[in-house]
């Protein structure tokens, strides 16, 4: 096991670095949520975060897009660690799927700020070719891959019919994924009713027998 000098970060800067870099990236999610992605310069990141210049952004970060990933990253990694807590100690296949639907979707509901920046990221946030820059292929396909589990694991155990894994683990991640974008035309949704009709909906799709 490496051993780390006293003072310094898992990454090898101080921990006060680390600090500033944590700071200015919920201060760009924060800018992002609020403001839009068109709006959220340096500037503005900057005095959210109340700096007291640019500059202490961009030793930080080499640009927008290094930043932007960073915020994306953090979103990412804070839905994961809230759902393995969540997911924590679930034996049943069928408890497991339930969980899921109701842990994520209160997620979004108590973090509509987050969500809010990702959306913005995700429409907005490309490069100079087009291609998108905020799609994760490795963590949508970590999301989608842990609910294929979830179902291979209710097969295997009688709980659920036979049935594509993979279909029925996209089809489930794309109606989650799609909540932030309803709550833009639809702030006052019930997400709790929300996460009860898709509850219903996936245990009638996956149950074996009536």
């Amino acid at each position: 096991m490496q051993v780390r000098k006293s003072g310094e970060a898992p990454s090898g800067r101080s921990f006060t670095g680390e600090a500033r870099r944590s700071q200015i990236i919920a201060a760009t999610i924060e800018t992002i949520a609020d403001l839009g992605y068109g709006q959220a310069s340096f500037a503005r990141i900057a005095e959210r975060a109340g700096l007291s210049s640019t500059r202490l952004i961009s030793y930080h970060f080499a640009g927008k897009d290094e930043l932007m990933s960073a915020a994306v990253a953090e979103v990412y990694g804070h839905i994961g660690r809230f759902m393995a807590g969540r997911m924590a100690g679930v034996t049943s296949a069928r408890d497991a799927l339930r969980t899921y639907i109701t842990a994520l979707v209160g997620y979004i509901a108590d973090n509509r700020s987050r969500m809010r920046a990702m959306m913005e990221i995700f429409l907005n946030f490309r490069g100079e070719d087009g291609v998108s820059r905020s799609y994760d292929a490795g963590s949508e396909n970590d999301a989608i891959g842990h609910v294929q589990r979830i179902l291979r694991d209710g097969q295997r155990g009688g709980e659920f019919r036979h049935f594509d894994t993979f279909v029925m683990a996209a089809t489930l991640q794309r109606a989650l994924d799609g909540l932030p974008f309803l709550l833009e035309n639809r702030p006052d949704l019930d997400l709790a009713a929300c996460a009860e009709e898709l509850v219903t909906l996936f245990d009638l799709a996956t149950r074996n027998g009536p």
